[in-house]
């Protein structure tokens, strides 16, 4: 008689835990109606998120108008034929290699010749191998009209080639 009340309390214990298992199987996705990886309940991959900041970030450089890596901390060198002015983004840098260059702006205000501390106006020549800050857009380096070659400057940052 103890042996048989042993085996049904053994088998009520299997039971409990069998439905018991069921039935908190059973409420942990209660919560849940969707399926994974729906539209209701997207996985994210890392591929997915790097392919939509690439774009994003594609977007922005075409705001700004770039050719080239654009806004990258990589330094550039840039050929500008004669007549093509260098427009560079918000904080893009400029060193002049070699040509001689006048500063570009569409307004009065010029370039920041960091090396010498002081402003450029535009029109204004600018010294080879000087560290030149735009501190806004729509400003850049033109070769000087008076000579007979382009330039070779280097660039930080997003930048685009206007043609005459």
């Amino acid at each position: 008689m103890r042996q048989k009340g042993i085996v049904i309390t053994v088998m009520l214990f299997v039971v409990v835990i069998i439905f018991g298992g069921f039935g908190w199987y059973q409420s942990s996705f209660a919560d849940s109606n969707s399926n994974p990886g729906s539209v209701d309940d997207p996985i994210v991959t890392k591929g997915y998120v790097d392919s939509v900041v690439a774009k994003l970030v594609q977007q922005e450089l075409e705001k700004v108008g770039t050719i080239g890596s654009g806004g990258s901390s990589k330094i550039e060198t840039v050929t500008l034929p004669l007549g093509t002015k260098l427009i560079v983004a918000d904080g893009g840098e400029i060193i002049v290699r070699t040509g001689k260059a006048i500063a570009y702006s569409s307004d009065v205000n010029g370039l920041s010749d960091m090396t010498d501390g002081i402003d450029i106006k535009p029109g204004k020549p600018i010294a080879n191998n000087h560290l030149i800050l735009n501190p806004r857009g729509a400003r850049g380096v033109e070769a000087d009209p008076k000579q007979t070659r382009g330039l070779i400057v280097l660039v930080r940052g997003a930048y685009k080639l206007q043609e005459p």
